[in-house]
């Protein structure tokens, strides 16, 4: 929400909706104002998701329309609290979540979503708590059902979903095979992964057998066409599960007789902030077990790769390319 009489911020508005080209800068932008439900904050940085370049396109199932301020994940402090917010926050707390409207100086958060910051942590690095870590739990453990032991299949494994799976999966006692290009192989072995394999050779599937001639157990699809062929052919017949969280590379289809006769596997589909508002139970359960985890350790600090919220379309179009790895993170105060 905003108003006509309210002060000036900076923020990066998607004019169209033909990709990161048509994102600008803008100075004019109205000061939000926080609604119902949720919180008014100045953000300290946000975060730069996939979603964000698929929005961008228009491809992003109930996105908003063009022209918009973009940006999906934010942190900051909060610096108003919106009527009908139950047991708020105080004002000054630094929190993470995520709406729409990221990519500004201030934006607003509902309420409920919103998580506070790991203390000693700064704002940057608690980006990917709500949305990444949350995301690469919930394929893992109430989808997944990861058991030690088991081997977990982990695409685009360099990215900042990718790079919680591998660690997660370690974490619960999994082996992981991962795919990634050529040049994040060593990022995503340091991770813990214990193969990584050429995300774009033809035979991947094949390769994937040698390392695991039963099937893997688990595989985490956010690739789509590109893989999801390869993903089906590897994955563990019956017991199997797919765990679908993303499209990069464009949408694919699978019958029912593919399901029967052909991949006799289970499919589940993944999109976080559909399961915070509708299995809020089971997403409760994945904060309160991911606050174990940063207590443990096991869930470190991020490390993002900061920029200017000037130089957002251009991180976009990297993201796009595929030219990135790890957390993206934009400052509007730099």
């Amino acid at each position: 929400m905003t108003t006509n009489n309210a002060p000036l911020v900076q923020a990066l508005v998607q004019q169209s909706l033909k990709g990161p080209k048509d994102l600008i800068l803008t100075f004019d932008h109205p000061l939000p104002v926080a609604g119902p439900g949720a919180y008014l904050v100045r953000v300290g940085a946000a975060g730069v998701n996939f979603a964000d370049v698929m929005q961008s396109h228009g491809t992003y199932e109930g996105g908003p329309a063009a022209p918009y301020t973009a940006g999906f994940e934010a942190a900051g402090e909060i610096v108003a609290v919106g009527p009908a917010v139950e047991n708020p926050l105080p004002v000054g707390t630094h929190v993470v979540g995520a709406g729409y409207g990221a990519f500004a100086q201030y934006t607003t958060l509902p309420a409920a979503g919103a998580l506070p910051v790991p203390d000693g942590w700064s704002d940057a690095q608690s980006l990917g708590l709500v949305l990444n870590w949350a995301t690469a739990l919930a394929a893992l453990k109430p989808l997944g059902d990861i058991e030690r032991g088991e081997t977990v299949l982990v695409h685009a494994a360099a990215g900042g979903v990718g790079q919680a799976a591998v660690r997660l999966a370690r974490h619960y006692g999994a082996r992981v095979i991962a795919t990634a290009s050529p040049s994040k192989h060593e990022t995503v072995l340091a991770l813990g992964a214990d193969h990584v394999l050429d995300s774009d050779r033809p035979d991947l599937a094949k390769h994937v057998l040698a390392l695991a001639p039963e099937g893997v157990d688990i595989a985490l699809e956010s690739v789509g066409r590109a893989t999801f062929r390869d993903t089906l052919a590897v994955t563990r017949p019956v017991t199997g599960s797919i765990v679908v969280l993303g499209a990069a590379s464009g949408h694919t289809e699978i019958s029912t007789h593919d399901l029967i006769f052909t991949h006799r596997v289970q499919i589940k589909g993944l999109h976080i902030g559909a399961m915070a508002t509708e299995a809020p139970q089971v997403y409760a359960g994945l904060l309160t077990e991911l606050r174990s985890l940063i207590a443990d350790g096991v869930y470190p600090p991020g490390t993002p790769e900061v920029h200017a919220l000037a130089d957002g379309p251009k991180v976009l179009r990297q993201l796009e390319s595929r030219k990135t790895t790890g957390k993206l993170a934009l400052d509007p105060w730099a």
